[in-house]
């Protein structure tokens, strides 16, 4: 399941130090704009303790986490949707991503040049935000041209997309996202999510801060959080820098170490990979045996039949039933077959949803 998180901002945000660190797909980290051309693409290992858990009971050959993927994408410039800077690279870059890490400057630092002289974090997400709009407003246009007609001729399905289309073009020009904009039906979402367009991805937006502001914030990260408020995008702060530093040490020990001293419980990485996550809506179910524990990815919302088809695609065509444990329930009871034992052990057929964390064994005959 590649799908991939789009890391964007303007040049020296801080983001190719920020992909140094969770990938070991390095990217150039250099205090100039324009230093990541291509686009690197890291996959990265999703942290989850219920692994290493699990494993301390079944005691596994070995635990195979899930994986996400992260993309470096160049720095983009004011004037981008008329090509200016890599402006026509990283429209095209972000168009093939899923979802979107928004990094934003939070600090303040005269070594680090930034593209327009002063610090201004909500000013730049604007940059950005207005750059993808007038992309999204362009595209919307000429689909109006063609569908229009389709609709006036009878044709129902164009009728729906020139609906979803009007209301994009309403809210687009008005500077407003696309994600901004809801649908009702089906058809309306199907036709929606068909025209790919690069503001209704969703965004998590990343304040990188100095390593003094990392536990608690500063005036330029509340200014952020004013501005995104009616988005319901999740705002992350982190320190890359420090970050950077603590990818260095070889240690868990040290690592931990290193979080005491500055106020954190958890690396502000581990909280991004997770939050990337579950910005792609995506969970995960376990299997727990001898061979491995093991995390799978699915998407939030899927029934056991389709949890099965991750696995193997005979798991699903020939489903019988899922064997279901509950994570708490096995942590509590110790085993499998304690578990089944006290009847904790629930049975769930085709109609089952599969929540994050499930322990899942299936049951199938082709």
């Amino acid at each position: 399941m590649a799908l991939q998180c789009g890391i964007v901002g303007l040049p020296n945000v801080g983001k190719s130090t920020l992909f140094n660190c969770l990938s070991s797909a390095k990217a150039q980290a250099a205090n100039f704009p324009f230093c990541t051309i291509e686009p690197n693409v890291g996959v990265i290992t999703v942290p989850d303790e219920r692994l290493n858990k699990l494993a301390e009971l079944v005691h596994p050959g070995r635990i195979v986490p899930a994986t996400v993927e992260i993309v470096d994408i160049a720095g983009l410039v004011k004037g981008a949707s008329k090509g200016e800077g890599l402006g026509n690279k990283f429209l095209g870059n972000i168009r093939e991503c899923d979802a979107i890490i928004h990094v934003l400057r939070c600090f303040d630092d005269d070594n680090v040049t930034h593209v327009d002289g002063t610090v201004n974090p909500v000013r730049d997400k604007e940059i950005i935000d207005t750059e993808l709009q007038i992309k999204d407003l362009e595209s919307v246009e000429q689909r109006i041209a063609k569908v229009e007609k389709q609709a006036n001729a009878g044709d129902k399905a164009a009728k729906v997309q020139l609906g979803v289309l009007k209301k994009y073009y309403d809210a687009l020009s008005k500077g407003e996202s696309a994600r901004t904009v809801t649908f009702d039906t089906k058809d309306e979402q199907k036709a929606a999510h068909d025209l790919f367009l690069l503001t209704a991805k969703p965004v998590l937006y990343v304040c990188n801060v100095d390593e003094a502001s990392a536990a608690t914030g500063n005036k330029y990260v509340e200014d952020v959080r004013e501005a995104v408020k009616n988005e319901e995008a999740e705002v992350l702060v982190l320190a890359a820098k420090t970050e950077a530093d603590i990818a260095e040490l070889e240690s868990y020990e040290d690592r931990q170490m290193f979080l005491e001293e500055v106020g954190l419980q958890e690396s502000g990485v581990n909280r991004l990979i997770k939050a990337a996550f579950k910005l792609l809506n995506l969970e995960t179910f376990i299997t727990a045996g001898e061979m491995e524990v093991k995390a799978w990815t699915y998407h939030k919302g899927w029934k056991a039949p389709q949890c099965a088809g991750v696995i193997h695609t005979d798991f699903e065509k020939g489903f019988i039933r899922a064997e279901v444990i509950k994570y708490d329930d096995y942590i509590a009871y110790g085993s499998e077959a304690a578990v089944r034992e006290a009847g904790k052990m629930g049975v769930e057929g085709k109609e089952y949803v599969v929540q994050d964390g499930d322990i899942m064994h299936f049951r199938f005959n082709v």
